[in-house]
């Protein structure tokens, strides 16, 4: 099959604005376009688009495609499926990337099997590269390499899609880094006819009302997060974690085996399976160091880790490393941060 001409990233829109993994998203593929030597695209479906393309042109899009009606908005599956269905069979992109959100899960799937392309759900990292069929022998040139952690995250996979197109995937919050590539940057915008895409019945289900808890969390953006893993041990010793964090100003978060222990709650997970986070200061208590949790934490400034295993696999990325018993290396990292900050 030919390689096509463009990659496309499908624009998550709520309340006026583009969703943050939408702009990582956009700024990893102008990487991936330049290097492939193709366009960059945006797609937006929803409604009251007027100027949300001065969100996009800044990340070095040089397309947006917008579909507007009011029953475009809140998101629901049929229509919006229907959209990049139906564009797609059109301009057939070679790439197409989303979010790992909810819309995303939704979405992604629904548009792969309709056009059986395939998709790699959680990717941490996206690559261009050649790839030879050990059967068939056939070289293909410039696939998207789809990497994601597998087997309970004791490999790292490299997936790729040779023959069929879109190459899809999926990419967490937070895990690709957002930034502006050309504040002046100016594409086109190409207004689509909603009728076109979607067909009538898919309006079948109507939003009549939506509420949307905000979570009290907000690891995301922490600049310091004071971290458990399993190694903690107990609820008791996890309240040791939020102590040291009351002092420092800092968020708790926790690995997953923590969290499925039930030593504190699911919003705090950092992972691959939780919260990409990017802090100045992370520590890592009782933290083994998984390929899923180090997904997660691997681009703080410094890492501190607190293990009484000096051999322990985060102690490879940690900048310090403490050996010791949490009951009694915690206490003490209180008591001397209060006794200096004074």
């Amino acid at each position: 099959m030919a390689d096509n001409n463009n990659l496309i990233v499908y624009c998550e829109f709520d309340e006026g604005n583009i969703a943050d993994v939408s702009l990582e998203l956009l700024t990893k593929g102008r990487q991936l376009a330049t290097q492939l030597g193709v366009r960059l695209e945006a797609l937006v479906v929803g409604d009251k688009l007027a100027g949300i393309e001065s969100q996009i042109f800044p990340y070095g899009v040089d397309v947006v495609y917008k579909i507007e009606d009011a029953r475009l908005y809140p998101y629901t599956s049929l229509p919006h499926a229907s959209a990049l269905i139906n564009l797609f069979k059109e301009i057939k992109p070679q790439i197409c990337l989303m979010g790992a959100t909810c819309i995303g899960r939704d979405l992604g799937p629904r548009v792969s099997s309709c056009l059986h392309s395939g998709l790699t759900a959680d990717c941490t990292s996206l690559e261009i590269g050649d790839h030879t069929d050990p059967k068939t022998k056939i070289d293909y040139k410039n696939l998207l390499y789809q990497i994601r952690p597998a087997f309970g995250g004791n490999i790292v996979a490299t997936i790729v899609n040779p023959e069929c197109r879109p190459q899809m995937a999926t990419v967490r919050e937070g895990v690709m880094k957002k930034e502006v590539f050309d504040p002046a940057y100016k594409g086109e915008v190409v207004n689509l006819d909603a009728k076109k895409y979607i067909p009538e019945s898919d309006y079948v289900v109507t939003i009549i009302d939506r509420h949307i808890a905000k979570s009290k969390i907000n690891i995301k953006n922490a600049p310091i997060i004071v971290a458990g893993g399993y190694g903690v041990g107990s609820k008791e010793n996890f309240d040791l974690l939020y102590q040291l964090a009351d002092v420092l100003g800092a968020e708790v978060g926790a690995s997953r085996a923590a969290v499925d222990a039930g030593f504190t709650e699911h919003e705090r997970q950092i992972g691959q399976t939780g919260v990409t986070v990017h802090p100045k200061l992370y520590i890592a208590c009782g933290i083994s160091g998984q390929i899923q949790h180090i997904a997660g934490m691997q681009d703080s400034a410094i890492i501190i880790s607190i293990n009484n295993d000096p051999d322990a696999p985060i102690n490879a990325i940690a900048d310090y490393v403490i050996t010791g018993n949490l009951e009694e290396v915690i206490p003490a990292l209180i008591k001397y941060y209060k006794k200096n900050s004074k």
